[in-house]
């Protein structure tokens, strides 16, 4: 435990005020089941990027990637370099399937794709891979606030929570990505002071490098070994299973990009993400680590020092009073970013595909936005209560690797075939999810059935001579996928798959029809991008109506879907609506639109707008 000063407190109080009045502040935003979910997809590309790095960045990063690359120099890198795999499936065929579909929930996808009992059985494993996400984040927070502050551990986990559900419960995704931005900012800002301040305090660049060890200045681990850490096993389990299951199973992270106001932002800001913020986001959850081999070799931190402690230990030591408090304030913004994200998540399915969908169809859509609120509240209840549950397995990293590699791989062969593949059968996809799932949990009391998978991997052997379950922490992912692409692929070639007109838009080559369902007529990309400033003003119109000359700038007709958007740029589309164009008029300028759309888009009528074609 490390004793903070006063002004650590006075900042980390003043965080979690920012965010409380954030969260709440923009929740007067959503007024609908469609703004609590996905923020009435209204977000520019740069805003939704920005936001995705705080939830990328869980509560466990600065911990678990810091201890990492204390152990193993800027290899711990790894995990925060190697997503750009995702990028040609998310880009070319999830997202926008996805997105034109309008799919409430990845659960509703399987079912459109395949059928009911595969929408049951996703449903069940996305659930327990969301809640089981919260319980974890919940713990590492926890464990965190108790090493610094000496808080019982579920004193802390349930404080935490409290904070959390209380903007969450009133602003939904709006209130989640516009707290993200400033949490975004914050995360990154306090990795690098503490970067900057490491060199400093050990007194220069030269005097850092110097003393890492060249072992420590590799960009990869060993191919196979240590078993503890290795690349193999980072790529099959983090690059492959764990990138695409977080980026396309995690109904959160999806949401996010589903937020943004085309698909062409989304696109942009999945690159973004990917191969520019992310590897800037790896330096500043590993240089902790990084300085702390320095200060032990220099003499400045003891030799036997835990690893685990390693980045509040090195903040404490570099950080003068008050910057210790916001390293830590963006530690515990790590937890609320991606906590939020993951029950705004669980409330989405269960209002979607269980409360909705089964047991209160047909209400108002008021009715299931304060659904929504409680479900939000009861998935923090879940993961409170799963905390207890992972703390047993004594280290937060092996509770993690052992619960995704676990649940993902199954869900990752079917979302991935289901989009690429249109042979792809209902049958296959079912059963590759059940019998893949109960195969992957077998491993666990048969780990020698994974040896085969394990590229080399050495074992490692308990006291009575029996292969631990730990061996194949990492190729346990590999071992998943590679069963479950057997099932897949197999079935298939036995059962009879769907027809294309019964699955429109749910594969990568049905992905045309599904964009002209979703405008309601055939789309066009003429004039895409092309901008034009208005005024708006309220008048008896189905939708907006614009000038014929502006008409003729966008290159928009009647029936086309058009983005009115507050022209200050900086408020990232916060306020703006998607509107289908109506009968033109003649006096150029004007935005004449409803007043409903004025509601919804929260539109100023005294501001200036922009005004685009979308499709």
């Amino acid at each position: 435990m490390v004793e903070p000063h006063m002004l650590d407190y006075i900042v980390i109080a003043i965080y979690f005020l920012a965010v409380l009045v954030c969260g709440i502040w923009f929740g007067q935003h959503t007024k609908s089941t469609q703004d609590f979910f996905f923020g009435g997809q209204r977000f520019s590309w740069w805003l939704v990027a920005i936001s995705c790095v705080a939830t990328l960045v869980g509560s466990y990063s600065f911990i678990q990637y810091s201890e990492t690359a204390f152990t193993s120099g800027i290899s711990s890198t790894i995990c925060y370099t190697n997503d750009w795999f995702i990028i040609p499936l998310f880009v070319l065929a999830w997202l926008p399937i996805i997105y034109f579909s309008r799919v409430t929930s990845i659960p509703e996808y399987f079912e459109r794709r395949f059928d009911a009992r595969t929408r049951t059985a996703a449903l069940f494993v996305i659930l327990v891979y969301l809640i089981g996400y919260i319980g974890i984040n919940l713990l590492t927070i926890g464990t965190a606030v108790q090493g610094i502050l000496g808080i019982n551990l579920y004193v802390g986990v349930i404080a935490i929570s409290i904070v959390s559900a209380i903007y969450m419960h009133g602003g939904g995704q709006t209130s989640v990505i516009m707290t993200d931005l400033f949490q975004g900012f914050l995360l990154l800002a306090a990795g690098f002071i503490v970067f900057i301040f490491g060199i400093l305090h050990l007194g220069g660049f030269s005097e850092f490098w110097n003393n890492i060890p060249t072992e420590h200045k590799l960009p990869f681990a060993g191919f196979n070994s240590p078993n503890s850490y290795h690349t193999v096993g980072l790529f099959w389990s983090d690059a492959i299973t764990g990138t695409i299951a977080f980026y396309c199973m995690n109904q959160g992270i999806l949401m996010r990009f589903m937020s943004a106001r085309s698909v062409r932002d989304g696109k942009k800001a999945i690159c973004v993400v990917v191969l520019i913020l992310m590897p800037i986001a790896a330096v500043a959850v590993s240089n902790a680590g990084w300085i702390g081999t320095a200060m032990v070799n220099k003499g400045q931190l003891p030799a036997d020092i835990d690893a685990r402690d390693i980045f509040v230990k090195v903040s404490y030591l570099v950080c003068t009073p008050g910057v210790f408090g916001l390293v830590m304030a963006a530690l515990v913004a790590a937890l609320m970013s991606t906590l939020d994200t993951l029950v705004n998540a669980a409330s989405a399915v269960a209002i979607n595909d269980i409360w909705r969908a089964k047991i209160r169809p047909g209400r108002e859509d008021q009715y299931y936005l304060e659904m929504a609120r409680y479900f939000a509240l009861g998935a923090t209840a879940l993961g409170i209560c799963l905390v207890p549950v992972f703390n047993s397995f004594g280290s937060i990293f092996k509770a993690f690797s052992h619960f995704t590699s676990l649940v993902t791989p199954p869900m990752v062969v079917v979302i991935t075939l289901g989009a690429l593949w249109k042979r792809f059968t209902p049958q296959a996809a079912f059963y590759t999810l059940i019998i893949g799932t109960l195969i992957s949990f077998g491993s666990l009391f048969k780990p020698g059935i994974i040896t085969p998978f394990a590229h080399g991997v050495e074992a490692v052997f308990d006291s009575a001579g029996n292969i631990s379950p730990d061996s194949y922490s990492y190729m346990r992912a590999f071992f998943g996928v590679a069963v479950s692409t057997v099932l897949a692929v197999g079935i298939s070639l036995f059962t009879k798959p769907k027809a294309p007109e019964d699955m429109p838009g749910m594969t990568m080559a049905t992905l045309s029809k599904g964009m002209e369902l979703y405008k309601g007529s055939k789309p066009s990309d003429i004039g895409l991008g092309i901008k034009i400033p208005g005024t708006v003003e309220v008048a008896d119109v189905e939708g907006v109506s614009l000038s014929e000359a502006d008409m003729k700038k966008i290159f928009a007709e009647e029936g086309d879907l058009l983005y009115v958007c507050d022209s200050r740029f900086w408020l990232g589309g916060l306020r703006s609506v998607h509107v289908k164009a109506a009968k033109p008029h003649q006096e150029e300028g004007k935005v004449l639109i409803s007043q409903s759309a004025i509601d919804s888009s929260s539109l100023s009528l005294d501001k200036p707008v922009t005004v685009e074609k979308m499709m």
